[in-house]
């Protein structure tokens, strides 16, 4: 497998709505040169072109599947309603006012199937909104369906999606069907969470764009839990401007950039750390070259960039205590359903029984607390601003298996060896592609979101840009 070339898409007079991004359609419903109701019949329409049929548990080798549910008449009424209220309010309505998006199967809708994609909880129908679907819902954005997941968010391939711009490929988890959907462009947004990855690892898997937000920014109530102290609730689109649309409405208002500075230098002043994380971990030659790539543009933009060594290397035994801890802790409740699990998730939680030791637990937080302090003192003592590094060390691996036992997830999965460590710290990443199979992480303290994402935005508007369409190649 190869590099795709990066190229920024512009949508042409007359071309389809489904390939309008978040703002572009924004613009557009806010001039009134476009309804939510003819957004959401083009989304519609696309999801009936490219899903592969109508949505399935298991998936199959020739289809995306991006979707466990769908929602067409509901979408049809939101879009109705958003219009209405577009015509009422005028300038005063909210930007995401129309604007359709996909939810990760852990995000609760009253009155809506929520499964987890997992046989274990079907019949499993919420009485109340979660609360970051709520805030959305509140903004008038309009719910196409329900994404796939990895089962219960428990692993990175999400085998029952496909990879629209390779079938043979894994789209990454557990937040793959969204990135599937995205990157096939049945919705121009989508939610997503990240306890070992789960965000990015898609994101990097199908070309599109993610923020994983400083632990706790977003609340969880309401989304199924994988493990709650490193669980993060995020935003998906096609552009990290798009995902701070989103996520500015998820954190319950505020502003965050959505543009790119101007000038041919938009980053002078900003500080890039490269750790020596890189050079201790193996990396596919497509991988190098796409990290190659984003240093020299973040060079030419006018950040300065240093080589520092990592001021600490996260305990992965730490990391398997807290996260097969706070699993069990939701998991127990299901131990007669032991057999509707996958094979992968049902070993996992198998594992998961054994970690019961309350003083074990408390010792890896109280290691996880000087760990994050290490990494937040090493940005403010070196004058640091990001650290940039490759979201996966690989590039996406061949789909099917993933479910198999002994596959592995959680410590000793290739695919978290570079993300995790950012879950356990609770820092703000952001991850951007270079080619529809490479991404790039960059990295910021907690609670320096704003800054974050603009140099985000400037490097992915002014040199990385975005792949295009997969139908289109």
């Amino acid at each position: 497998m190869t590099d795709a070339t990066s190229v920024r898409t512009v949508r042409q007079p007359g071309s389809d709505a489904a390939d309008l991004g978040v703002l572009d359609a924004a613009g557009q419903l806010a001039r009134g040169q476009l309804s939510s109701r003819e957004l959401t019949e083009a989304y519609l329409r696309r999801i009936e072109e490219r899903n592969g049929g109508a949505p399935t548990f298991d998936g199959a080798p020739d289809r995306i599947n991006a979707w466990v549910r769908l929602y067409p008449e509901l979408a049809r009424e939101q879009a109705a309603a958003a219009d209405a209220r577009r015509a009422r309010e005028g300038d005063a309505a909210p930007l995401l006012c129309g604007i359709p998006i996909g939810l990760k199967d852990l995000y609760a809708v009253a009155g809506l199937p929520l499964t987890a994609s997992s046989r274990v909880l079907e019949g499993n129908v919420p009485a109340e909104d979660s609360i970051a679907y709520k805030r959305l819902r509140d903004h008038g954005m309009v719910l196409l369906g329900h994404t796939h997941t990895h089962e219960f968010a428990a692993g990175g391939t999400t085998d029952q999606a496909g990879n629209p711009w390779a079938l043979d490929r894994i789209v990454g988890g557990s937040s793959g069907g969204s990135a599937a959907a995205l990157a096939a462009r049945m919705t121009p947004a989508a939610l997503g969470s990240d306890t070992c990855g789960s965000l990015r690892i898609p994101s990097a898997c199908c070309g599109t764009s993610a923020i994983k937000p400083t632990h706790g920014l977003v609340p969880l109530e309401g989304v199924v839990p994988l493990a709650p102290t490193l669980d993060h609730a995020g935003p998906m689109a096609r552009t990290v401007a798009d995902c701070a649309a989103v996520l500015a409405a998820m954190a319950g208002g505020g502003s965050l950039p959505l543009g790119p500075r101007a000038g041919t230098r938009p980053l002078d002043g900003v500080t890039v750390a490269l750790t020596d994380r890189v050079n201790k971990i193996q990396i596919d030659d497509g991988v190098a070259r796409g990290f190659e790539r984003a240093v020299r543009e973040c060079e030419r933009l006018g950040a300065r960039v240093v080589e520092l060594p990592a001021p600490q290397t996260m305990d992965w035994d730490d990391l398997s205590v807290v996260l097969m801890t706070e699993m069990w802790a939701y998991h127990r409740a299901h131990a007669e359903q032991h057999g509707l699990y996958r094979e992968q998730v049902a070993e996992f939680i198998e594992a998961a029984r054994e970690f019961t030791d309350a003083q074990a637990y408390t010792a890896a937080l109280q290691r996880r607390a000087l760990g994050t302090a290490a990494w937040e003192d090493w940005f403010e003592r070196e004058g640091l601003d990001l650290v940039l590094e490759p979201t996966l060390p690989i590039l996406p691996l061949e789909r099917g298996p993933g479910y198999d036992r002994d596959h592995p997830a959680g410590p000793g999965d290739p695919l978290i060896a570079f993300t995790a460590t950012w879950d356990m710290t609770g820092m703000p990443v952001v991850c951007l592609p270079t080619s529809w199979c490479v991404g790039m992480s960059l990295v910021a303290p907690r609670g320096r979101e704003a800054s974050l994402i603009q140099a985000a935005i400037d490097l992915q508007e002014h040199a990385l840009g975005i792949p295009g369409d997969p139908f289109a190649r």
